[in-house]
């Protein structure tokens, strides 16, 4: 039986649809993370599973008892905004210890829960100071060890390291992740952030206008996307797409001067091609290939992106290391069949999904 589970959410804000049925179960211990751009629905999500918001269709089940209709108090699950919300005027120990002094816990019993959590996030030497003059990371951490601190059985965070810089985030992530496995909470991580996602979670949900698009773990979805525009959301630099038509096993695009045998698909009509930038080969002139020009390179130190110019498209590749390429320079492109994605030129559905 899985931890926690949303079946048929339903929730309009006046005529805009927030959530439009959404169903998706988090086993025990999970790290679930919910991905999708802004309005999506994931943040509406998160906030019917606490009971902030209330769902006008569907169910919300935690631990086996239906909470659909219960207080956010009485859910037993706490939640993380991505605004600190601390409380300036109070050191970082009563920070922490609020949410135990206002469900009337035993003095004893706050010092030891707010130490034990305090030391699990590296805040002990912090306790007798204020929150502002804590730094943005120890700020983040004050406000998930407050969640902490009432041992819930489930989390809920909304984009919580957000705010921060990219160094930080990044430290965070790692923390996230270590005290999620260390304490074996259930957690439901929103973000915006495809590599935060693809980073933490153990499986992830994808929003589109309040409707989940695919379920599953990182892997899967970077590997086996079901639709454009999961392919799309999914991985840095992003993957690449040529629309064309595809007929009798074969992917052409004209413009673009791209033929793709695919074998074992039936299909025929509008069709893309898709192809992640890492897949594709990068040949001298004189090989053979599919014409193309250099257009632009970013060197990143570990790989290098190289926009490739073919027909009227560009196309992002990536090469390990620093190579030299001369901009304006041809080269030919390879495309493997096995690495190559194809997708309903209309619907944006998959019709056959790499073979690597």
């Amino acid at each position: 039986m899985s931890e926690l589970s949303v079946t048929g959410l339903k929730k309009a804000f006046g005529d805009i649809v927030a959530l439009d049925g959404v169903d998706l179960s988090v086993d025990k211990g999970e790290f679930f993370a919910l991905l999708g751009p802004s309005a999506s629905g994931k943040t509406t999500t998160l906030r019917t599973i606490c009971g902030i918001e209330r769902a006008d269709q569907g169910t919300v089940m935690y631990q086996g008892q239906d909470v659909t209709h219960a207080e956010v108090r009485g859910r037993g699950i706490a939640m993380v905004f991505q605004t600190f919300a601390l409380y300036p005027h109070l050191s970082i120990f009563e920070n922490l210890a609020y949410p135990l002094r206002q469900a009337g816990v035993t003095r004893d019993e706050i010092n030891r829960r707010v130490g034990e959590t305090a030391e699990m996030l590296r805040l002990t030497h912090t306790l007798k100071r204020k929150p502002g003059t804590a730094s943005g990371g120890e700020q983040q951490r004050i406000a998930i060890g407050r969640a902490l601190v009432r041992d819930p059985g489930a989390f809920l965070m909304d984009e919580p390291i957000a705010a921060l810089d990219a160094r930080l985030r990044e430290e965070m992530r790692v923390e996230l992740k270590r005290l999620q496995r260390e304490q074996n909470h259930t957690l439901v991580y929103v973000t915006h952030d495809q590599e935060e996602a693809m980073s933490v979670a153990d499986r992830m949900a994808i929003f589109e206008d309040g409707r989940i698009r695919q379920i599953g773990t990182p892997t899967e979805i970077y590997n086996k996307p079901n639709s454009r525009y999961v392919a799309e959301l999914i991985g840095s630099p992003p993957m690449n797409f040529i629309d064309g038509t595809f007929a009798d096993g074969k992917f052409t695009a004209e413009k673009e001067n791209v033929i793709v045998a695919i074998d074992g698909v039936s299909a025929s009509g509008a069709a893309t091609l898709a192809i992640r930038p890492e897949d594709i080969e990068i040949r001298d002139s004189d090989q053979p290939g599919i014409d193309a020009k250099v257009y632009e390179v970013e060197p990143l130190g570990a790989f290098t992106i190289v926009d490739i110019i073919i027909g009227e498209k560009i196309v992002k590749v990536q090469v390990t290391g620093q190579p030299d390429f001369e901009l304006g320079s041809g080269v030919r492109l390879n495309f493997d069949p096995l690495n190559c994605h194809l997708f309903d030129g209309v619907s944006g559905d998959i019709i056959a999904h790499a073979k690597h």
